[in-house]
């Protein structure tokens, strides 16, 4: 009816309260991967979840996908458990880059059947729908010019193609990428962000993408999810700023630095004259002065 509000998303992914701790070795105190991630990834959205190495970005794709157990809180993934979801081959998963991959003698198609005989024992043909959601998943990522030659001959963005076309081949609902865009030139970023957008679009698809990266995520993502063990953020893109950037990497530069605390600002809000950065240009984007003296922030919340 007129006035109505439009109807709530329906949720893809749920996270509830997520915490998870591998076990520790002896005598050493466990360090939490995770702690207290609420998210909710709504169907039919790109969601980019960017953090550093060691952020728990890869644990969190794993007990998604029920690769690991034993976390405290919940997840959902289209009103399934992770293990129920994996089995009914919702989500179509494409990992990080394996140097190993080519090494086999495998051409291109044969990398992207993969995706669908796994529940096909070895002795029997393909069958014909199968057969036919390889030729599907291979012409909608623009793969067929190459789709005979060697995986261990093709650049790094057809291989990238290549591998998300063994991820459509089972026909998911959700597409889950772990770092991506590693080993793809710029120019291949830009085109691999266009193809995320069109099966967006023409499938319906429901993408995540996980990353280090941020021009990968905010170039190709409707929302952000900043995760370093906790979410620090989560909104659009366009809602980042220099000061939860700096907190999601902070460990990052204490790996340099030691554990500090970093204030970050534009350069052109900057009033401190002793860091003597010159005038900021459109394209030198923002500074990240280092503040040792002051403690730490506590990371926020992520609103649900």
């Amino acid at each position: 009816m007129p006035g109505d509000a439009p109807p709530s998303p329906r949720d893809a992914i749920v996270y509830d309260d997520v915490s998870f701790t591998f076990p520790a070795p002896a005598l050493a105190a466990p360090t939490p991967a995770l702690s207290r991630v609420s998210l909710a990834v709504h169907e039919g959205e790109r969601l980019g979840i960017l953090g550093p190495n060691g952020a728990g970005k890869t644990t969190l794709v794993k007990l998604t996908l029920g690769l690991l157990r034993g976390q405290s809180g919940r997840i959902s993934v289209l009103g399934m458990s992770p293990d129920a979801a994996r089995a009914a081959r919702v989500i179509g998963y494409v990992p990080q880059r394996s140097e190993a991959e080519l090494a086999f003698p495998l051409s291109v198609r044969d990398a992207v059947a993969m995706g669908v005989a796994a529940p096909v024992p070895p002795w029997k043909p393909l069958p014909r729908d199968a057969r036919a959601a390889i030729d599907d998943a291979i012409a909608l990522v623009g793969a067929a010019p190459f789709a005979d030659r060697p995986v261990g001959q093709i650049t790094g963005g057809q291989l990238q193609r290549a591998m998300i076309a063994r991820a459509l081949a089972v026909r998911p609902r959700i597409l889950l990428l772990d770092e991506p865009t590693v080993g793809i030139d710029p120019s291949g970023q830009q085109q691999f962000a266009e193809l995320l957008a069109r099966l967006n679009r023409e499938l319906r698809l429901t993408i995540v993408v996980v990353s280090h990266d941020l021009r990968a995520v905010a170039a190709g993502c409707d929302r952000v999810a900043c995760l370093s063990r906790t979410l620090h953020f989560h909104d659009s893109p366009r809602g980042l700023t220099p000061a939860v950037l700096a907190e999601v990497f902070r460990h990052d530069v204490a790996a340099v630095f030691g554990d500090v605390h970093i204030d970050a600002h534009r350069a052109s809000q900057c009033t401190d004259p002793s860091h003597a950065h010159g005038a900021p240009t459109p394209a030198s984007g923002s500074v990240v002065p280092l503040d040792v003296s002051a403690p730490a922030h506590t990371p926020a919340r992520a609103p649900r």
